[in-house]
C-alpha cells in the first residue's frame, strides 16, 4: 500500500469515531441544589441510582451545593431518564438536558 493512500484513510476513521462518541453522549443528568435535602441523602441517592462510588457521590454533592447544579452523569436519554425519575421520586430536583455543543 502506498503511504499517501494510508494517510487518506486515517482521518476518516478518526472522524467516524468522534461522531459516534458525540452521538452517544448527547445528554446530561443534572441534579439541582435545594435547601431541603441533606448531603448524606444526596450522596446515598447518587450511589444507589447512578452507581457512583462514595467519593464520586461526595464530590458531586459538593459541586451541586456550591454551583447550584451539576451534571452527575452523561449518556443517552433512554438511560438517563429513568435515573432522573428515580432521583426526583426521592425528593431531589433533577433534569435531563441536551448537552450544548
Amino acid at each position: 500500500m502506498r503511504i499517501g493512500a494510508m494517510n487518506m484513510v486515517k482521518p476518516f476513521e478518526a472522524e467516524d469515531v468522534d461522531l459516534l462518541v458525540k452521538l452517544q453522549h448527547s445528554y446530561s443528568l443534572i441534579v439541582w441544589n435545594d435547601d431541603v435535602n441533606t448531603f448524606d441523602w444526596v450522596i446515598e441517592t447518587l450511589m444507589k441510582i447512578c452507581g457512583h462510588t462514595q467519593e464520586q457521590a461526595e464530590q458531586c454533592a459538593l459541586f451541586i451545593h456550591f454551583q447550584g447544579k451539576y451534571a452527575v452523569k452523561h449518556g443517552d436519554y433512554e438511560t438517563l431518564e429513568p435515573m432522573c425519575t428515580a432521583i426526583t421520586d426521592r425528593g431531589i430536583n433533577a433534569t435531563v438536558e441536551i448537552v450544548a455543543e
